[in-house]
């Protein structure tokens, strides 16, 4: 064979023919150099600086030789991984194989074409490259051995198309025969494996080719433009780039796989975690905010092309590191921005599995996030939407998607009757088809749920007839009308000139009362008051045509970030949390007073929960 010939030693390497080679290289460089025709520099020649151009010449020369000897030596370390794969790995398995141990087509379904592969590289590429580089001297060329041979690469193809495929065969012959995987164990623990495993031995075939496309263009780089060898050299590397191709995405794919099968053993073996389909897009910690109040969680996500897992850290420095909670399809799936006064950096993914509410580390963290989200179909990103996540379905969605649940501090009443709770007699509930927060007489129904496998859960009586199908319980019963108080706090913060917490009182004995403050857009001269954004009926409204607005200034009474509404003996002291929120409340109540259209005041980042949100529709 080619690798039993005597090779000549390249210069620059090891060996006792190694000083005598270097010295007929540089020899017949210094020939080279002595013939260059002075002519072609004949300004330069007059400036005495051909002996510069000399120096740039045979620097150039040098850089081409040495990425001839760097194309030589791997090219000699790669025939001898292709011996031990097809004249070690395959032959003794097929030598077992014919045994009876288990069948030749899968040994001929994991090593494909290698065979053919080892023969191209050993007894043609390899042997030339050899030639040429014993003759550089006279010969300073390798394009012409690669425009010749490079259309022999494209066998690689029928390789790399294979790749997933052979993965999987061993894989499975490893875990299924005990003969199978004793071969390979004895094989890998030999030297000339240097502790590597199968695996990686078979994936240097689809890096080879990768590896002459960036030797060939830095080839090119230091090749000038006239030289003979520039057009063999630009066609063997439009052929190589084109076999290249499918290489890197064999790569990709096989570190793709890696990357599973870590996965799959820190989820203790998650079943449909290791297939060549799956995807990861992200992963990361995060903290989860409980969904009755705003506690948080550790929690950790996987997300994948098509599912998102969402995982609970289990205390183990070995094996099994997370357990999945929840396993949330990415068809449908909706990221929505969200903010929190007491938490910053939430967000929330809806699918059709469960609704989840979280938080990241930092607002870079929830940008990366969300970024992502475009990958998914139906994708919902709304922009400084804060405390507004509503809630409301259609009525083809509901039951069919997990709600986000309305927090218990977010309202103060049942959202259905809009009777104020009390821990005895009046308790939470949460409807699960809507997540809205009601009573316990408002709750006690229950309807199957399509994204809990149809089983019965707790719902309220609107979701309970819509889900039934008996009658449409928001249809207005004998046609009595709403009361100026019963505007959904959610539904006018969401079209507002300004909302957002402030403290009020009404009475300087009295303690002050922290309120959810609206000015809605179709109703511009009135100031409506909720106990908490996602109440279903305003406390009171002030309408403040004709009110008198008095900047307080500093006091033992009031912080400087008080003002107060005066009319006649009514009179309504307010207090923002900074100055800057206070200014942008008077600009719009001042306005409001003398019965102008006031304009609409754009949130700041740090504050947005007391900014209004212009062009978001109501009921969003």
């Amino acid at each position: 064979s080619a690798l039993s010939r005597p090779r000549r030693t390249p210069a620059g390497t090891s060996g006792p023919a190694g000083g005598q080679k270097r010295s007929k290289v540089t020899l017949g460089l210094e020939s080279k150099r002595r013939t260059l025709n002075i002519s072609r520099f004949p300004q330069r020649a007059a400036a005495g600086e051909i002996t510069g151009c000399f120096q740039q010449e045979q620097i150039k020369e040098l850089k081409l030789y040495k990425i001839a000897s760097e194309l030589l030596q791997t090219e000699r370390a790669y025939v001898t991984r292709l011996h031990l794969l097809d004249q070690v790995f395959c032959a003794r398995l097929t030598e077992e194989a014919g045994k009876g141990m288990f069948p030749v087509e899968v040994v001929k379904g994991i090593f494909s074409n290698v065979g053919s592969i080892y023969t191209f590289h050993s007894q043609f590429l390899l042997p030339d490259l050899e030639t040429r580089m014993s003759q550089w001297a006279s010969t300073p060329r390798i394009g012409d051995i690669l425009a010749q041979l490079a259309p022999f690469l494209r066998m690689y193809a029928e390789y790399v198309k294979n790749f997933d495929s052979a993965m999987d065969l061993l894989k499975q012959w490893t875990e299924r025969s005990a003969q199978f995987n004793t071969i390979i164990q004895d094989i890998q623990s030999q030297e000339v494996c240097g502790n590597l495993t199968l695996q990686h031995h078979m994936l240097e075939p689809v890096q080879r080719v990768p590896r002459y496309e960036m030797l060939l263009k830095d080839y090119l780089k230091k090749l000038p433009e006239d030289d003979p060898d520039c057009s063999q050299a630009k066609k063997s590397l439009n052929i190589i780039s084109m076999a290249a191709t499918h290489s890197n995405m064999a790569i990709r794919k096989m570190e793709n796989l890696k990357k599973l099968m870590e996965i799959y053993e820190m989820l203790g073996g998650e079943e449909d975690i290791v297939n060549p389909s799956n995807e990861l897009i992200k992963e990361g910690q995060i903290l989860k905010l409980a969904a009755r109040n705003t506690s948080s969680m550790e929690r950790y996500l996987f997300l994948f092309n098509n599912m998102l897992l969402y995982c609970v850290p289990k205390f183990s420095l070995v094996g099994q590191r997370f357990t999945v909670r929840t396993r949330v399809c990415v068809e449908g799936m909706k990221v929505l921005e969200t903010s929190n006064e007491d938490y910053p950096h939430t967000f929330q993914v809806s699918g059709k599995e469960r609704t989840l509410e979280l938080q990241a580390s930092s607002e870079q963290d929830k940008e990366d996030w969300i970024k992502v989200s475009v990958l998914f179909r139906g994708n919902l990103h709304l922009r400084h939407f804060p405390y507004l996540c509503s809630c409301v379905f259609q009525k083809e969605e509901l039951g069919k998607r997990a709600p986000r649940w309305i927090r218990d501090n977010e309202v103060t009443m049942c959202m259905k009757c809009k009777e104020p709770f009390n821990p005895l007699t009046r308790r939470r509930h949460h409807c699960r088809a809507c997540g809205y927060v009601v009573c316990y007489k408002c709750s006690d129904y229950k309807a199957s749920l399509r994204y809990d496998g149809n089983k019965l859960n707790k719902v309220c009586k609107d979701c309970y007839f819509i889900l039934t199908g008996r009658a449409d319980a928001e249809e207005p019963v004998s046609g009595k009308k709403r009361g100026i108080l019963e505007i959904e706090a959610a539904q006018v913060s969401g079209n507002s000139f300004l909302c957002g917490f402030l403290q009020y009182s009404t009475d300087r004995t009295k303690p002050c009362q922290r309120v959810w403050c609206v000015i809605p857009q179709h109703d511009a001269l009135v100031l409506y008051l909720y106990g908490a954004p996602q109440d279903v009926k305003a406390q009171c409204t002030i309408p403040l045509l004709g009110y008198q607005v008095e900047d307080v200034q500093r006091s033992v009474d009031h912080p400087p970030t008080s003002f107060r509404l005066c009319q006649s003996k009514s009179v309504h002291c307010f207090t923002a949390d900074t100055e800057e929120v206070k200014l942008r409340w008077l600009k719009v109540i001042h306005k409001a007073v003398i019965g102008e259209m006031p304009e609409c005041q754009t949130p700041v980042d740090d504050d947005l929960a007391n900014g209004c949100h212009e062009g978001v529709p109501d009921g969003t």
